[in-house]
């Protein structure tokens, strides 16, 4: 790059410097580099991360887990933890590939929704109904908005238990599953579980049938997202995997983020979650653990996405600098702003659309009380995932924060991943470490 002689006033051209280095930024992809090189400190870091790491795999957290942090777009912590499973024989690896859970919803249906808002074929503020024809003549539901359930302020109820439709007393219901795949159960639930391909429209007839609490207040409901990837098809014509794939996870270098990981040639190693003694009746793996995920075959918008930490930290960074990574424009910014931006404080609902966001006065509250840790900006947002996953992105301090685990191995009832605030409490070491520099 050749740049005339020009002579310029001195605060001027410090802020034609910083437009430019922040311009390469947003033009480069994230590469490794160390903490001190973004003013960290190593040490700090590493005897801190290692400490909760420790205490979690002692605790049974989780059985092993791995943490990346990037920052001004410089991966400056990736590191592995404990083992996929506590008879200690398989070590987590860097590039192992962790079912997501519910971080699902942020980086599947959401960014495909983000672009139909952009491209003025969907209304965050005209009745969902406008789109999703089953809804218009249900009077709890025909006025709620796209805005209201992307914000959990709907007051659609937070979860339906499809496979009590599936099961009877610990076996399947023929009707629904069956042991073969034909063209009557063609969805793929788990090796030698095949769904009927009526399953799902009886899943939409119960949500549209659901209850509506009357007062609009947040109440987290992850129903709306079974249906977005229908919706999407609907709207774009293309299959949902397919519309992912060609304008986000290709184009980004996103290789091992998609669903159905067991179905593809993966060299890296897919971590285990929990073993199920109901439903699957072994070690869930390489499958997606939501059940309701399963019976949709797999590919869904509430759960299903599978991927490695830099896949995920890459999506992030995407976001994080509003719709732009590695010379590419994904979104707008004025879309990015809106989509992250708190959209209910009024009503004491923290929720941006699609995204989690801070607690509301997050930064008064200590590690214990606060979601998640208390340092990170109001800006800031991500997701939270059930199988023990969480990413979060702050863009005022220019901070990816990817943390994955299988805490639910080899059972859900496995909580201490909250009880000892381990999320947070590792977010806090990459705040805290600048003020402990010098």
């Amino acid at each position: 790059m050749i740049f005339n002689h020009v002579i310029m006033p001195k605060k001027h051209f410090i802020t034609f410097l910083y437009i430019l280095i922040n311009s390469l930024c947003i033009n480069a992809q994230l590469q490794y580099a160390t903490p001190e090189s973004v003013g960290l400190d190593t040490n700090y870091i590493q005897t801190k991360v290692d400490s909760i790491m420790a205490q979690g795999i002692q605790q049974q957290a989780f059985p092993g887990a791995q943490l990346l942090v990037a920052k001004q777009g410089n991966i400056i912590f990736h590191q592995a933890y404990g083992y996929h499973t506590y008879d200690s024989i398989q070590k987590v690896s860097l590039d192992d590939v962790y079912d997501l859970a519910s971080v699902t919803k942020i980086i599947g249906p959401l960014p495909a929704l983000m672009k139909l808002y952009e491209e003025g074929k969907l209304d965050l503020d005209v009745p969902f109904s406008t789109y999703w024809k089953p809804w218009r003549h249900r009077k709890d539901k025909k006025d709620i908005t796209l805005r209201e359930l992307l914000a959990h302020q709907s007051g659609l109820q937070p979860y339906i238990i499809f496979l009590k439709e599936v099961l009877r007393k610990d076996h399947l219901k023929k009707r629904f599953a069956r042991n073969h795949i034909s063209k009557r159960f063609p969805y793929e639930a788990y090796p030698g579980i095949f769904i009927n391909h009526r399953f799902k429209k009886k899943a939409y007839r119960m949500i549209t049938r659901s209850k509506v609490n009357d007062k609009k207040e947040y109440l987290y409901s992850g129903l709306a997202s079974l249906i977005y990837p229908q919706l999407i098809e609907d709207i774009t014509g293309t299959y949902y995997v397919t519309y992912l794939q060609s304008h986000f996870y290709t184009p980004l270098g996103c290789h091992t983020l998609g669903y159905l990981p067991a179905k593809k040639d993966f060299k890296n190693n897919i971590v285990p979650t929990e073993m199920d003694s109901i439903f699957r009746k072994q070690l869930t793996k390489a499958w997606v653990h939501d059940e309701n995920a399963a019976l949709f075959g797999g590919i869904s918008g509430n759960a299903g996405l599978f991927s490695t930490a830099k896949d995920l930290a890459t999506f992030m960074q995407m976001y994080m600098q509003k719709g732009e990574y590695a010379g590419k424009h994904y979104f707008k910014k004025e879309t990015v702003n809106m989509f992250i931006k708190v959209q209910y404080p009024e009503n004491e609902n923290r929720r941006g659309l699609g995204f989690d966001k801070p607690l509301l006065g997050n930064d008064t509250l200590n590690l214990k009380k606060a979601y998640p840790a208390p340092q990170v900006s109001p800006d800031s947002f991500g997701h939270a995932g059930f199988t023990g996953t969480f990413v979060w992105a702050d863009p005022q301090n220019e901070l990816v924060f990817i943390f994955l685990s299988n805490r639910v191995y080899p059972s859900r009832t496995h909580r201490n991943i909250y009880n000892l605030n381990i999320r947070p409490a590792l977010q806090q070491v990459f705040y805290m470490t600048q003020k402990t520099k010098g």
